[in-house]
């Protein structure tokens, strides 16, 4: 399926202004690819390993970087059951992570925490997800305390959806009341590792094309219909991302066609959908804004780029280059690309150097003031009735996200600690970045 990256490319170029530079995540076989890369901050990354040769090989390994990418560890997630699959990964610092685990016959399973940087696992919430009917899909942290779980359903008649919610780390769990969920359609579930998540925002997808959506943080849910009949179905499928909790998008693949729909209301609807133009599928947005990167591991391999929310897209990389699998981006100047790995010293994983060309994205005047400030700023721009604000600390992290209306706007950032934040600000085609110090 796959071919051995040779080490003789350690840089990729693109773009005059960034570049794809060769890391190596640290793992003792060659062809480890990365199914999954979650990002926590600028320094710590981790991501989930599959057997690049034969992918239908269950492995439970992963990797993670605590610097930047200069060195990664790669590490078994040892869950006591080494036929389980791992359905997702959810860091929040360097040492502390969770992952979901079901077996692909049986359903079940359940999630795991290590506080050691995956030395060690242990299972949480080990009385859930034992019911015959039970399928363990996806779990998610918020924070270091706030997580959520998400079965597929059941109980008599349709059931409900099997979801527990914790705010101590995963000590203790509490299933979500039925009247916190809409009812499940017939015959619906979920996908494993089927969601996304940003801020205190939460979607994930069914079988029915639906797509559930939590705003505070899993307390309560509502459902929507999306274009699609089924998200994950060999006729009929799509991959859904967003970059701030409104503006999103999703990639419909029936077949050969792929068709492109967006949202500017969180999921609640979505646009009448267009041929997808780009020649590389695998998405992601900066977040915050309406660049979307796509990459691609099969032909035209390379990366791809969209400032206008996918409307029209840009080749960035010729012909004849390494694969590029799943990728993630903290901002425009940082990311990473899933590779394969050679041997323990070389490749497997591609890091963003430099800023991504988004030469032809119109700056416009956002104007945020006063700066410094020390309880409230003011963000006013002419000429743009909506736009998108994502504030991120120096680390990368993101810690605050929103959607404003009209010319100016009062923002209480009191809550934010003393120090320097970027607000990422976009509208369309229009960003800017502007530094501001809290007191």
């Amino acid at each position: 399926m796959k071919k051995l990256l040779l080490s003789l490319s350690i840089i990729a170029s693109f773009t005059t202004n960034a570049q794809w530079t060769s890391q190596a995540t640290g793992f003792d076989v060659a062809s480890r690819g990365l199914s999954e890369i979650k990002i926590v901050d600028a320094n710590t990354v981790w991501a989930v390993a599959y057997d690049g040769l034969v992918t239908t090989n269950n492995i439970q390994e992963f990797t993670r970087t605590t610097n930047g990418g200069s060195l990664w560890t790669a590490g078994t997630i040892d869950v006591g059951n080494n036929a389980l699959s791992i359905s997702n990964i959810t860091p929040v610092n360097g040492t502390t992570a969770w992952v979901g685990a079901y077996d692909s016959t049986a359903g079940q399973g359940g999630v795991f925490k290590t506080t050691d940087g995956g030395t060690t696992w242990q299972e949480q919430n080990a009385s859930a997800y034992n019911n015959s009917a039970s399928w363990f899909n996806v779990v998610h942290f918020f924070d270091a305390n706030v997580g959520i779980t998400m079965g597929d359903p059941i109980g008599a008649g349709l059931g409900e959806y099997e979801m527990y919610r914790t705010t101590d780390g995963g000590t203790t769990w509490t299933a979500l009341a039925a009247a916190a969920l809409p009812n499940p359609l017939s015959g619906e579930y979920g996908y494993n590792g089927g969601y996304f998540a940003i801020g205190d925002t939460m979607w994930f997808t069914t079988n029915k094309g639906r797509i559930f959506r939590t705003n505070d943080r899993g307390v309560t849910w509502t459902a929507f219909q999306s274009p699609l009949t089924d998200f994950g179905s060999a006729t009929d499928s799509g991959s859904l991302k967003f970059s701030t909790a409104s503006n999103g998008c999703i990639l419909r693949t029936q077949g050969t066609t792929y068709t492109f729909y967006t949202t500017t209301n969180g999921g609640q609807t979505w646009s009448a959908g267009t041929p997808f133009s780009g020649t590389r599928r695998i998405l992601s947005y900066i977040p915050g804004t309406n660049t979307i990167v796509a990459t691609s591991a099969a032909a035209p391999v390379g990366t791809s780029v969209s400032t206008d929310n996918g409307t029209s897209w840009t080749d960035l990389e010729p012909t004849g280059i390494d694969q590029r699998g799943a990728n993630a981006f903290l901002n425009i100047t940082t990311g990473w690309c899933a590779s394969f790995s050679t041997d323990p010293e070389t490749d497997g994983i591609f890091k963003l150097t430099g800023q991504l060309d988004i030469s032809n994205v119109t700056q416009t005047k956002f104007k945020v003031f006063p700066n410094p400030a020390a309880s409230t700023v003011t963000i006013s721009v002419a000429d743009v009735d909506t736009y998108n604000l994502s504030i991120t600390d120096l680390s990368g992290k993101v810690v605050m996200a929103k959607l404003l209306n009209g010319m100016d706007n009062t923002l209480d950032i009191s809550n934010l600690a003393t120090g320097a934040y970027f607000f990422n600000l976009s509208a369309g085609d229009k960003i800017e970045v502007v530094k501001i110090l809290k007191n």
